[in-house]
């Protein structure tokens, strides 16, 4: 058997290989790939599902205030399931640390937890704890959540011509500590929604645009044409930062020309217009984060 290490692939090209191996994928409109799986429920709603990790030194420190460890787990998740344009329901949490850490630790946690729970109103259902047999902190939170049916939003339905949208500033995600206390844009995706504007493409920020906006162009089958002058930096922060820092947590979205034109006149949350996608790759960035790059 050869040996390739991870590392000379990356996220991205590992995981296309480990579904070539897959023969079990689901008979459900959306299977693995996009930013939650999609399965049916009833006439009215499919169901939404997503499972995500947060592993420390990766994305929080071990001097981080075990409450706002908590709280980005679970936001974590709920980002997502916005991206889908879906609401939130259960939750279930899986802590693996050293039986020499304190208890007071995972309290915290939990405290956490429930605070982001709270205002999605997320029903905690269960989960799991387990000790490894060295130091270190890992949280897996598997998240359900419900859309109207046939009505999630892909990362694979933009086309040439749409306009590329943020919800939010960019940029400086870890030293302004927002990777820790930002709100995931639920309410933000849903208002869309009710006002029948349906995004033709959209995912969560969570690698940063550099490698988000790639991949959600891939999806769709488009290229995209990017106006760096445009896009919304954290005070503070520049363009490049914005482009490749990673875990902000705003929604990468697109709309199509009539959509756009009716977007100016709603009385909605702020988007800010960064580009489009276009019919060939004018555009391409570089940065942002990919999980066992070299």
């Amino acid at each position: 058997m050869s040996h390739t290490p991870l590392k000379n692939l990356g996220e991205n090209a590992i995981l296309k290989r480990l579904l070539c191996t897959l023969k079990n994928l689901p008979d459900a409109p959306v299977g693995p790939g996009d930013d939650c799986a999609v399965v049916p429920r009833n006439e009215e709603w499919d169901t939404l599902l997503k499972t995500d990790v947060v592993v420390e030194n990766v994305h929080f420190t071990p001097n981080t205030a075990p409450h706002r460890i908590g709280r980005k787990a679970l936001g974590r998740a709920v980002s997502d399931i916005a991206a889908m344009g879906g609401i939130p329901e259960q939750a279930l949490i899986t802590i693996l640390t050293h039986k020499n850490r304190p208890v007071e630790l995972l309290e915290g946690i939990y405290r956490g937890i429930d605070e982001m729970a709270g205002l999605f109103d997320i029903s905690i259902a269960g989960g799991e704890t387990s000790a490894i047999p060295f130091d270190g902190l890992v949280i897996n939170v598997a998240l359900t959540g419900r859309v109207e049916r046939g009505q999630a939003i892909l990362r694979s339905g933009g086309r040439a011509g749409d306009t590329i949208y943020v919800t939010g500033p960019l940029g400086g995600s870890f030293p302004s500590g927002h990777h820790l206390d930002f709100i995931p844009r639920v309410h933000e995706a849903r208002a869309l929604l009710q006002a029948g504007l349906k995004p033709t493409a959209m995912m969560d920020l969570s690698d940063g645009l550099g490698a988000d906006l790639p991949r959600l162009a891939s999806a769709s089958a488009c290229g995209f044409e990017l106006t760096p002058a445009a896009i919304p930096c954290t005070p503070g922060c520049t363009v490049e930062q914005a482009i490749n820092d990673g875990e902000d947590y705003e929604l990468l979205l697109t709309l199509s020309p009539a959509e756009s034109a009716d977007l100016q006149k709603r009385s909605l949350p702020k988007l800010y217009p960064i580009g489009k996608l276009t019919v060939a790759p004018l555009h391409k960035l570089k940065g942002g984060w990919q999980h066992f790059q070299a």
